[in-house]
């Protein structure tokens, strides 16, 4: 490149930020998060995702490819109940995550959603299943007899879908609460 050229491209850039231009810059926020390392395809789980077991696990354990900071483990049943994991986010990166479970009720099923910060500071997501007890089913079967019951529910038509209510508690002879305001406010139309 000879000087008058280095030069060019020199007060082209000047001129550019005299505008008001800046290089494009792409925000990280608005693009789905991609899991460029592989990690939440290579996690191994403890349960394994749709697994059947026995008797209730006594612990969910994550092992990842390389030192994560797991961010995130929340363990639902199958109607989205919160199940309370006492779960505490601890900073320092670790390849393996093991998280003691207090005795698990009767459930259909449960998924645990987890989310770990990878060394690049990428938030990367992921969750697996899992069934316990007596009569148990792989939770896969049990999500796509729903969905099949949902489909015949709403028809044939591909542009309706069906979204269950979410669970609502009825309680019979009991007056609904009354709250009284705080203070009471008078519009009267007299001046002082």
């Amino acid at each position: 490149m000879t000087c008058s050229g280095l030069s060019r491209g020199i007060l082209a850039a000047f001129l550019l930020l005299a505008a008001g231009a800046t290089p494009a810059q792409v925000n990280p926020a608005s693009y789905p998060p991609r899991d460029e390392n592989g990690l939440a395809a290579n996690a191994a789980t403890q349960p394994l995702d749709d697994a059947v077991l026995d008797l209730a696990p006594e612990e969910l354990s994550l092992v990842f490819s390389a030192n994560v900071r797991l961010v995130k483990l929340v363990l639902r049943d199958e109607n989205r109940a919160w199940v309370d994991i006492n779960f505490r986010y601890n900073p320092r990166p670790r390849s393996d995550h093991v998280w003691k479970l207090p005795e698990l009720p009767p459930a259909v099923y449960y998924t645990a959603e987890w989310a770990i910060l990878s060394a690049r500071e990428q938030l990367i997501r992921g969750s697996f299943s899992f069934a316990f007890g007596p009569g148990a089913q792989a939770p896969s079967l049990i999500r796509e007899a729903e969905e099949l019951f949902l489909r015949e529910r709403a028809g044939t038509d591909p542009d309706t879908r069906y979204v269950a209510p979410p669970p609502t508690r009825i309680i019979i002879d009991r007056d609904p609460p009354r709250f009284d305001p705080p203070f009471t406010i008078e519009l009267d139309n007299e001046e002082p």
